[in-house]
């Protein structure tokens, strides 16, 4: 028995010594996950659940009529037509899929600075198109200049940074956003409760789902995603 503890004890400190930057960025975002600092991240994550939700919409035959955010980190997507379905479950099985896109992109591409400036431009157009009020439209514009001028000014490196730190937030908000709203909230107006009234079930049923698809998500992209060592060097490229 004692080789396999050898051997476990080795495998665990590969792990640090491979991924400690990801490690160090999870514990920085968790450390600080109830401070104002953190506030930005979790706002760009309603983002990405808000248009998850429009999107699901306009990929089964609907539109999108408008998308909010607020600074107390709620959002609504206004959508006509399509599978409510597909809308309802979207919100944060899509934004979890963002996350797991820009997680790849920083780890298994060099098109960093290209990502985090289209991320930014979309959010402009999102703003253009779809958002009809002041807080939402002041998140939106802020959040996109300042990636845009993160994908002009930042060297490739920190553009590798500022993805990963964005995919890991919303890694790390989307299962708990699941479980808060639908498992200890039961009686929210989520977007769990809507689907069990439209299509039937319980709130708890579809939040238990979501949550377990999430972590399994989460699980599969780390084991494909992070290859053997996922450290950012700053001396190259």
């Amino acid at each position: 028995m004692a080789p396999c503890a050898v051997d476990n004890g080795s495998a665990r400190m590969r792990v640090l010594h491979h991924h400690w930057q990801l490690l160090a960025i999870l514990a920085v975002v968790f450390m600080l996950w109830s401070t104002p600092v953190i506030l930005p991240l979790k706002l760009l994550v309603v983002f990405f659940h808000e248009l998850s939700h429009g999107l699901a919409a306009i990929l089964t035959g609907g539109s999108i009529e408008t998308i909010s955010v607020s600074f107390q980190q709620g959002g609504e997507a206004w959508t006509r037509g399509g599978s409510r379905f597909a809308i309802l479950t979207a919100g944060y099985l899509g934004s979890l899929l963002i996350g797991v896109g820009l997680l790849w992109a920083a780890l298994r591409s060099t098109a960093d600075r290209a990502v985090l400036g289209g991320l930014g431009a979309l959010m402009l157009v999102v703003l253009v198109l779809y958002v009809r009020d002041l807080p939402a439209a002041l998140i939106c514009l802020g959040t996109g200049a300042a990636l845009l001028a993160g994908a002009r000014y930042l060297p490739r490196q920190g553009c590798d940074l500022a993805l990963r730190v964005i995919g890991l937030s919303s890694l790390l908000y989307v299962p708990y956003d699941i479980f808060d709203d639908t498992l200890r909230r039961s009686a929210l107006r989520s977007d769990a409760r809507m689907l069990a009234e439209e299509v039937g079930g319980t709130t708890v049923m579809w939040g238990a789902l979501w949550l377990i698809i999430s972590l399994a998500v989460i699980s599969f992209a780390a084991r494909r995603i992070l290859g053997r060592d996922s450290n950012l060097y700053f001396g190259k490229g």
